[in-house]
């Protein structure tokens, strides 16, 4: 990676203003998952060693950013850090103005501060750059360690950069390194996994991969969409019709690069208690739809992984939130712990889907950004990467 990190500037005596993707899951104002929070701590923690103080930033789901709202405040996420730092974590009423400043300017070495959502802001998804310079003004340096928030061009995530030496934390720089796996001179054989409900929604990044891998496995309901491109009747199955003429030249370029399921779990309707029965992808019968890959499908996909020497996986292979259509993606996420190879998760659907299968700990990397993920993986500029400090 050639951006800057925190290693790469002097931080003793510093405010370093961090942004961190803290826009966690929660449930009756308690957060429910703090694995973002926890991502976040190696560099928090380094930041604070080195002898300075920080100011973190970040969202929380989508208010109307006209002000204050108590279900979108980042306190509970707040009292979580403090628990996981062992120290206090002072909370901020907004994210910029003059009581801001004032406490952001009186913090000593070691003192964490957290300020309120941006997003109580209007302009932080406009990327104001009056706001930008506004929170920029708290701080020394910044530090972007919310990869999850890197392929939006917001005021904490880009704007600030234009005000302030901005550098990656340690979270961002071990997705840019290990995403960057997947394409730039990437270890082979390698093999791509593409999941997920549509084509249209994959095709950038099929269209990249494809010049980068030497086979590319296919499942989910996007596999539908090329079942029937390829001919089959997939009778009630999800299928993009409109993107039928896109996989169809997909499929042509790709050749025998390009593995599509062989069979599949098929149910008479959309619903966890659907009836369900094992059937070839070319006999569906009338009435029913394709819902998760079968075992014939799990084991052509698991002998091309055996040999891989790089995975990257994105989207799952089935409904797996129903348990019935679930057996697909868990067996790939099980055969991927067991492949040697390096693994790389490009997050959402496909890192859930790893840490149900209890296999999340064996893969190399598991990516805390869906979104922005798969724009890497298109091969697409993230903003909030392009704005950091280059290393010379």
């Amino acid at each position: 990676m050639n951006k800057m990190t925190v290693r790469d500037v002097s931080l003793k005596g510093k405010r370093v203003l961090m942004r961190v993707d803290f826009n966690v899951p929660m449930a009756k104002g308690i957060v429910s998952d703090d694995k973002r929070i926890r991502a976040a701590l190696p560099t928090i923690q380094y930041v604070l060693n080195q002898g300075a103080s920080l100011i973190l930033m970040s969202h929380l789901g989508r208010p109307k950013g006209t002000g204050f709202e108590p279900e979108f405040s980042l306190k509970a996420a707040s009292e979580v850090l403090a628990k996981l730092l062992g120290k206090p974590v002072q909370m901020a009423p907004d994210c910029i103005g003059p009581e801001v400043e004032m406490v952001a300017k009186a913090l000593k070495p070691g003192d964490v501060l957290m300020l309120e959502n941006t997003r109580f802001h209007k302009g932080e998804e406009k990327n104001d750059l009056d706001l930008a310079k506004q929170m920029a003004s708290l701080g020394d340096i910044y530090v972007n360690d919310a990869f999850g928030s890197a392929h939006r061009a917001h005021s904490s995530t880009e704007g600030v950069a234009r005000f302030l030496l901005g550098v990656s934390g340690f979270l961002m720089e071990r997705e840019l390194e290990y995403l960057g796996h997947a394409t730039d001179n990437p270890a082979h054989p390698y093999v791509a996994i593409l999941g997920g409900a549509k084509v249209s929604d994959k095709i950038a990044v099929i269209d990249n991969l494809l010049a980068r891998c030497d086979k590319l496995l296919v499942g989910g309901g996007m596999a539908n969409t090329f079942l029937v491109a390829k001919g089959y009747n997939v009778q009630d199955s999800l299928v993009e019709t409109g993107s039928l003429a896109v996989a169809k030249a997909t499929m042509a370029k790709a050749g025998d690069r390009m593995l599509l399921p062989v069979d599949a779990v098929a149910a008479d309707k959309f619903d966890p208690e659907a009836s369900i029965q094992l059937v070839d992808v070319d006999k569906v019968p009338a009435g029913w739809r394709i819902l998760d890959i079968g075992p014939k499908s799990i084991k052509l996909f698991g002998d091309i992984l055996k040999s891989a020497r790089l995975v990257v996986w994105n989207g799952p292979m089935g409904v797996f939130e129903f348990p019935k259509f679930a057996e697909g993606t868990f067996a790939i996420a099980k055969l991927l712990g067991t492949t040697g190879a390096t693994t790389v998760i490009g997050g959402g659907d496909s890192a859930s889907a790893v840490k149900k299968a209890g296999v999340a700990d064996q893969m190399t990397h598991v990516s805390t950004g869906g979104g922005a993920a798969l724009e890497f993986l298109e091969g697409r500029v993230l903003p909030g990467v392009a704005a950091l400090a280059d290393r010379k």
